[in-house]
């Protein structure tokens, strides 16, 4: 019995040892394969993005069999298409202090996101004859995902003189999706010229729509033919409710007070008119 223990104590000894041993040498082993494999794998040269490549690395074009993409076109991205529209924001008539008369506003534009030609026309129709009308054409060119800087020509028609200015400035959106036009004007003789217009909408409901909207005209010259004055020139103030028939189609009725001022709003009153005055009025706005 004494020596079969004793067998067996040499035995575990014996076991430990070389296990002992073989691990050391699997240890072993295992740190010279990952020196092996890290003098292996040399890096070269940095990629573009800044990784770097394997020297071996496969060329992606070895399985191609000599195949390439030369006889298609190239593939057209968001950015590089060709849109239009055109917006009619107003289309109304105007009733003040038993004179009736039609307004519109109307926008076109026509090119890609960055770069685009707009058109864009505003006036005033009393009697069958444009009363006032200014008329633009512009190349816009994209700022910021919501700003587009404006270059190009006014022409303004109807009463009185007409006039030609060359236009540039802003048109796009603030904070809170307030909807802005900014542009300075120079004409002949050095006449300069700023008009500014703001129009925010309020959604009562998804389909119903309060738009409260302002312009400001100022020139550095007075001309009477034209009823302007020099500094501010006349304010619109106005809220209109439309509601969308559909996203494309919106009936709307409003109030809206106008002014004039300076010289132009003396001539005016020396007419028998009011320089002042409160205007309800009703009609439409569209796009397509």
């Amino acid at each position: 019995m004494l020596s079969i223990t004793l067998y067996q104590s040499a035995w575990a000894e014996e076991s430990a040892h070389d296990h002992e041993h073989m691990n050391h040498a699997e240890m072993m082993s295992h740190e010279s394969m990952i020196a092996n494999e890290s003098m292996e794998y040399d890096v070269g040269n940095q990629t573009d993005q800044g990784i770097q490549a394997l020297k071996n690395k496969r060329d992606p074009n070895d399985y191609t069999d000599g195949l390439d993409f030369s006889g298609l076109s190239k593939p057209i991205m968001g950015d590089e298409d060709y849109l239009g529209s055109v917006i009619v924001d107003r289309l109304e008539g105007v009733d003040a202090r038993d004179d009736f008369s039609m307004t519109y506003d109307w926008q076109a534009w026509y090119g890609q996101d960055y770069d685009k030609v707009v058109v864009r026309a505003e006036g005033e129709i009393d009697q069958g004859t444009f009363k006032n009308a200014r008329n633009e054409a512009l190349w816009a060119h994209a700022l910021t995902p919501f700003w587009d800087t404006q270059l190009g020509v006014r022409i303004d028609s109807g009463l009185g003189t007409d006039r030609v200015w060359g236009a540039f400035g802003v048109q796009g959106f603030a904070p809170y999706w307030i909807y802005i036009e900014a542009t300075g004007y120079v004409g002949e003789g050095g006449r300069t010229a700023f008009r500014l217009e703001t129009e925010y909408d309020v959604l009562i409901t998804q389909n119903l729509i309060l738009q409260p909207r302002i312009e400001v005209n100022f020139y550095s010259e007075s001309d009477s033919s034209r009823l302007v004055s020099s500094g501010l020139s006349n304010i619109e103030a106005g809220m209109r409710l439309r509601y969308e028939i559909k996203r494309e189609f919106s009936p709307y009725v409003g109030i809206e007070w106008a002014s004039t001022f300076g010289s132009s709003a003396d001539i005016i009153r020396s007419q028998g008119n009011q320089s002042e005055e409160t205007r309800f009025v009703a009609g439409v706005h569209f796009w397509f």
